[in-house]
Order: structure tokens, then C-alpha cells, then sequence
């Protein structure tokens, strides 16, 4: 097993790390370059926003690879009572669609209901295909099963959400790509400890090792983003790992740990839709880009934009952390650690306001002097 988790980090990164410059290029060439033509973006030069292929490939090739080699020595069954060849087909499928989708978007810059067109497609893809949402289980009370019609609008909507979450925190310089990692780094360590099938772990090692490979890319100062293409790309896969994840889980905790580890993009995306309908007073609203996202508020707090992505991939793995000892530990252990941790960064937060607030004040009575 360790050798095949090894393997599909590796073969990724390598991969991704390697085709990232060409992606570069061909962004220069095609015309997929994000200009700042307006306050909201953070950045002051135009950059190229090509670098999801990049990410892609290295994870396609990884996991393909890794399929055919576990399939011919027996290690893995495509065929058996999950049917996971009749699901891998569907998320290829879904891959294929969000990918051109998001090409699209970055050469020509589609709207939103354009974008959500192909975000739909693609969940409906992987549904037909078999992919579920099968059951929900209420932590502490009990297990409900769900008939299909439910089923499949609720995995519809769940793979949507994450895929717009993912896309709409991708506002700074390695801010969706960093918190993908560390919600791919969560998942897997959930899936390991849960016991859950082997296809879902190597999915979300090879998505590991490809943004890995691409982060050197992307991490303040970028080189380039992960575009549309990349940020719609990572939360597909992320709702759809999510749910091969847990699939075969009857524990009454395990539901909802999906939902904590990708809780920070999932709250801004809430928080975002809430925000602009009120603003707006219309569903249509929701649609119209802001500078309410968790980003912008704490760059506009005084945090520099590295300070705020390190501030949110801190949040991202306090999350990620609480859902692994909920697992392994229960309620009352992770409910103390998030305490501790909420605590603490009160406490630093305290301490930067009234460090930023003392600033001027020394620098007027050094003028002074």
C-alpha cells in the first residue's frame, strides 16, 4: 500500500512540477492572462493564469498509472461490488467537462451561469456513473438513508458547492492551491485511519503530489496561477474524493468530516452568497463579485497577502486536525484542541492590532524629537 501512496505522490509531482513551465507559455500564447482591471484583484501585474493543466496531467497520469499496474498484479478490483470502474469512468467524464469549462473561462472569460452550466454537467456526469451521496448520518443520533431522486439533487449540489468554494477563495497568490493540499493531506489521513478504498487514497495522493509539483509556481511571489481551469478542477475532485472516501463508512462521524476539513472555503462561500444577496437584495446578486472574501478582509486588516494565506492555511489545518482527532479520538478531545486553537489566535491577533496601533505612534514622537 505504501509503495503504490509513494508512487502516485511522486510520478504527480514530478509531473506537474515539470509541465508547469510549458503551461507558462502556452498561457502567454493563448491569451489566458489575468490583467488587473480592477480593485478587487490583489495582484499589479498581469499573470498568466494557465497552470491547472499542469495539475491535471500530473494527477491523470498518476492516478492511470497506478490503476493499470494495481489491476494487472491483482491489488486492485475494478470490478467488484463498488463498481469503481463504471465510477473512475464518470470522474473522467466530470474532469473532462470542468477542464474545457475552465480553459474556456481563462482564454474567453465565460459568466457565472456559463461556468455553473458546466459545473452541473459534470456533477450529473459523475452521478450517473454511480457516485453518490448514499446515506447521511447524523452524528449522535442516528443514520438516515436517502431515496434516489434525494440522493442524487443533494450530490449534485454537494460537488457544485465545493467546486464554487474552491474557485471563489482563489484570490491570492497560492491561497487555493495551499489549502487544497492541506484538505487533500486531511482527507487522506482520514481515509487511512477510516479504512476507506484504496482508489480514494490514491486519488487524493496523486491530487498531493500534483499541487506539490505546482506550488513553487504559485506561492507568493507567483510565477502563475492555477486558474479557473486548476481552482474548478480541484474542488470537482475534492467533493467527488469525499464521497468514494467515505462510501462504504457507517460511522456516525465520519459524514461530516468532509465538511470540516473543507470548512474555511465552504463558510466563504456561504458567508459570500449570504453577503451579496443581502447587499443586493437579489438572488442574481450572489452572482456579482465582491471584496468581502476571508482574503480581502484580512489584507484590508493590515496582514500582508503572504501573512493572510499563511494566517488561512493555519485555519485550513486546524480544521483538517480537528477532523482527524474527532475520528480517532472522539468529540470531547477535538472540541479542546479547536478551543486552544481559537484562543491562541485571538491572542496573536490581539497582539498585531495593538502592534499596528502603536506604529504611528512611535514613528510621530520619533519625528517629533
Amino acid at each position: 500500500m505504501w509503495g503504490n501512496i509513494a508512487i502516485a505522490f511522486i510520478l504527480a509531482f514530478i509531473i506537474s512540477f515539470m509541465a508547469t513551465p510549458y503551461t507558462i507559455k502556452i498561457a502567454n500564447k493563448i491569451g489566458a492572462v489575468d490583467i488587473p482591471k480592477d480593485k478587487r484583484r490583489m495582484h499589479t501585474k498581469k499573470m498568466p493564469k494557465f497552470g491547472g493543466p499542469a495539475v491535471i496531467l500530473g494527477f491523470v497520469v498518476s492516478m492511470i498509472y497506478l490503476i493499470i499496474v494495481m489491476s494487472i498484479e491483482g491489488s486492485l478490483d475494478l470490478f467488484a461490488e463498488q463498481e469503481y470502474a463504471k465510477k473512475l469512468l464518470g470522474v473522467l467524464l466530470g474532469i473532462g467537462v470542468i477542464t474545457i469549462t475552465g480553459i474556456l473561462d481563462d482564454i474567453k472569460t465565460l459568466r457565472a451561469w456559463q461556468q455553473l452550466i458546466g459545473q452541473v454537467i459534470a456533477a450529473v456526469i459523475v452521478v450517473s456513473f454511480g457516485t453518490k451521496i448514499e446515506h447521511l448520518n447524523i452524528p449522535f443520533l442516528y443514520r438516515v438513508g436517502l431515496s434516489e431522486a434525494f440522493s442524487t439533487i443533494l450530490t449534485v449540489v454537494w460537488i457544485v458547492g465545493v467546486t464554487n468554494a474552491i474557485n471563489l477563495i482563489d484570490g491570492l497568490d497560492g491561497l487555493s492551491s495551499g489549502i487544497s493540499l492541506i484538505s487533500c493531506v486531511s482527507l487522506l489521513v482520514i481515509f487511512l485511519m477510516n479504512g476507506s478504498p484504496m482508489i480514494a487514497t490514491i486519488i487524493v495522493t496523486a491530487m498531493s503530489g500534483a499541487l506539490v509539483g505546482f506550488l513553487p509556481y504559485n506561492f507568493s511571489p507567483a510565477k502563475t496561477f492555477i486558474g479557473d481551469t486548476g481552482s474548478n478542477f480541484l474542488g470537482f475532485m475534492l467533493a467527488v474524493v469525499s464521497i468514494l472516501g467515505v462510501a462504504k463508512t457507517y460511522t456516525m462521524a465520519v459524514i461530516v468530516l468532509p465538511v470540516i476539513v473543507l470548512g474555511l472555503p465552504i463558510f466563504d462561500v456561504i458567508f459570500a452568497i449570504i453577503r451579496r444577496t443581502v447587499k443586493g437584495k437579489s438572488i442574481k446578486a450572489a452572482f456579482k463579485p465582491d471584496k468581502g472574501h476571508l482574503h480581502h478582509r484580512l489584507v484590508k486588516k493590515g496582514f500582508t497577502q503572504k501573512q493572510a494565506v499563511l494566517i488561512l492555511y493555519g485555519l485550513s489545518a486546524s480544521l483538517g486536525m480537528f477532523a482527524i482527532i474527532l475520528l480517532d479520538s472522539g468529540i470531547w478531545k477535538a472540541l479542546s484542541f479547536l478551543l486552544m486553537i481559537i484562543a491562541a489566535v485571538a491572542i496573536g491577533y490581539r497582539n498585531f492590532i495593538k502592534e499596528k496601533d502603536e506604529k504611528p505612534k512611535l514613528i510621530n514622537e520619533k519625528m517629533g524629537e
